[in-house]
């Protein structure tokens, strides 16, 4: 099972200028019932669109469309951020404190078993939860973080 970071879910976005071919290869062939989202990731796409919506109304329109499509398809999909989630998240700043969201994703893939499927696996370093970045040509690489 699969939870895709932010980074992740956006390039698969369908009419993204310059796609990654390494990440739409990834992702081809792995049933959609694996691939999950953070509520996490929810909060940082809607973050984006709502700001585009305001900056550039025609581009924000069609992103909103895209973030609508996605909600939908993932909606049993979606990982809630949880007292336990938290609870883990929390013991992820010792003895180095970590960016807060990239914390909640990792603690999310971590109380789910998941593999987190990222292209910034240096910010999930030291989490304790499995990585693949399918942005690199060795995409099928699992590492331990």
């Amino acid at each position: 099972m699969y939870l895709l970071d932010t980074n992740v879910i956006s390039e698969l976005r369908h009419g993204k200028p310059q796609q990654s071919q390494a990440v739409r290869a990834w992702a081809a062939d792995k049933e959609m019932s694996r691939l999950f989202l953070s509520a996490i990731t929810v909060l940082e796409l809607e973050k984006g669109v709502q700001a585009l919506e305001r900056k550039l109304p025609p581009q924000g329109s069609a992103l909103r469309d895209w973030l609508d499509r996605v909600k939908n398809v993932f909606a049993d999909r979606i990982l809630p951020f949880t007292q336990d989630t938290a609870v883990l998240c929390a013991g992820m700043h010792f003895p180095n404190p970590k960016p807060e969201r990239d914390a909640m994703i990792a603690a999310t893939a971590l109380q789910h078993r998941m593999t987190l499927v990222t292209r910034n696996t240096v910010d999930f370093e030291n989490a304790g939860v499995a990585l693949i970045n399918p942005f690199t040509d060795d995409a099928g690489a699992t590492r331990q973080s």
